[in-house]
């Protein structure tokens, strides 16, 4: 964790410091295209967390191992504030650029799709007094919104959206000048090596508070069994 928080902090300080600070004014967006340096790695994440849920979720169910329902659980508070994050900064870029501040066309509701099932797989893996219904559950609820990724990914090009199609991922050359790719490409594995920190984290704090409560059980225990 302290090589991992350090490789944080480094990347991520040179990513926001290049890209909001030396990098070049796009020549159609202006100084606007610096929200791009955070709303493209939010999206990013938000997709490629959920991912993880998903896979997380399958390992919940087919090996019921204990460490990926804790993966799952603290991994969907991050991902919402991630999505949330996207969507704040989609609609501050969408404002100057498309003269309002939010369209209800496919990419931009199948994030907010998204954003809910973050909210509602944290709020349901919680809702249960046991801690195995609640991961099954949110497990069952993660692999249902998969469906929503490829939609998300691949909207732009299904249906006609304000959102303009991909710069970055797509097959031919990237869309973007080095200028500005380079910066927005670090800026991505900082905010990365963000989100895996802060999930690995919240993971250990839960590893460590359950085995805690099995040594509070246990000592109870053996209280009860003294007594009798």
């Amino acid at each position: 964790m302290p090589w991992l928080w350090g490789a944080t902090v480094l990347v991520l300080g040179i990513g926001l410091a290049w890209g909001l600070a030396f990098s070049p004014p796009d020549w159609q967006q202006g100084e606007t295209v610096r929200i791009m340096y955070v709303h493209v790695p939010m999206a990013w994440l938000a997709m490629g967390g959920y991912t993880g849920l998903v896979i997380a979720s399958l390992m919940s169910l087919i090996w019921r191992h204990p460490l990926a329902d804790l993966a799952a659980r603290e991994m969907s508070p991050v991902g919402a504030a991630a999505t949330a994050l996207c969507l704040a900064t989609g609609s501050l870029w969408g404002k100057p650029m498309w003269g309002t501040w939010w369209v209800w066309d496919a990419r931009l509701t199948s994030v907010l799709i998204l954003f809910f099932l973050w909210l509602g797989h944290a709020a349901l893996v919680r809702a249960f007094d046991d801690p195995e219904r609640g991961a099954r559950a949110g497990a069952i609820l993660a692999l249902v919104g998969a469906v929503n990724v490829p939609i998300i990914k691949f909207s732009v090009d299904w249906w006609n959206t304000l959102h303009q199609p991909a710069s970055v991922t797509r097959l031919a050359a990237p869309g973007l000048h080095v200028d500005i790719l380079y910066p927005l490409l670090t800026c991505a594995l900082g905010f990365t090596l963000l989100f895996t920190a802060l999930i690995l984290a919240r993971t250990r704090s839960a590893v460590m508070e359950r085995r805690i409560r099995g040594l509070e059980l246990a000592s109870a225990r053996r209280h009860e069994a003294a007594r009798a």
